[in-house]
């Protein structure tokens, strides 16, 4: 599939859509959001138990709406002394209608009693783009790292104020500017690996 004209982002997320905008700047594209499109916005769920799925609804359900390719992506963050849990549900960790810090309040109580080996964690990233005839290809990306239980640093969304990456030991991801954070974060390895699929 190559570099269409105009690309949907297929989110709604505030802190998604500034990440992806920082991400995906060098795409040859004219980006097509929420914020910039008059149409109706479809609004998807994600009840399934992948994150392919789930990112693939969501790309689709744009794309279809807005006559466009949409681009969209499905991430969580699994760890190893909850059996890879939360994994895809890791948005609606604390039920379907949970904010960021109702999931990461729940996580912090959960992982409180894990050892540092329980704790241990990654973020996983799929990265989709779907055009309105149903074609897709998608890639993924992985960051490594562990849980910490106190909250560290105001930046990044969701459970980054917990999460150590091994790339840069010692900081949180909200500890960390955002071209480090983006340098080394599971969706930037994930739309990287999917610009390369879609320029190759």
């Amino acid at each position: 599939m190559p570099f269409p004209e105009r690309l949907a982002i297929a989110s709604k997320n505030p802190h998604k859509l500034r990440e992806l905008g920082r991400i995906c700047a060098d795409w040859p594209v004219e980006w097509v959001t929420v914020g910039n499109h008059e149409s109706p916005w479809p609004d998807v769920e994600e009840p399934h138990e992948t994150y392919l799925e789930n990112a693939a609804d969501k790309a689709r359900a744009v794309a279809s709406a807005l006559g466009i390719p949409a681009i969209a992506d499905d991430s969580g963050l699994e760890v190893e002394g909850l059996d890879g849990g939360p994994g895809a549900r890791s948005a609606r960790f604390a039920g379907n209608a949970a904010s960021d810090e109702e999931n990461l309040a729940k996580l912090i109580s959960v992982v409180e009693g894990l050892s540092p080996e329980g704790r241990r964690a990654r973020y996983v990233c799929l990265a989709v783009i779907a055009d309105p005839g149903d074609r897709m290809s998608y890639a993924s990306g992985v960051c490594e790292g562990s849980l910490v239980i106190g909250r560290r640093g105001e930046r990044g969304f969701g459970y980054d104020p917990i999460f150590v990456p091994d790339e840069v030991p010692g900081r949180t991801m909200a500890e960390l500017a955002d071209v480090e954070k983006d340098r080394i974060s599971h969706r930037g390895h994930a739309f990287r690996a999917l610009r390369d699929l879609i320029s190759a």
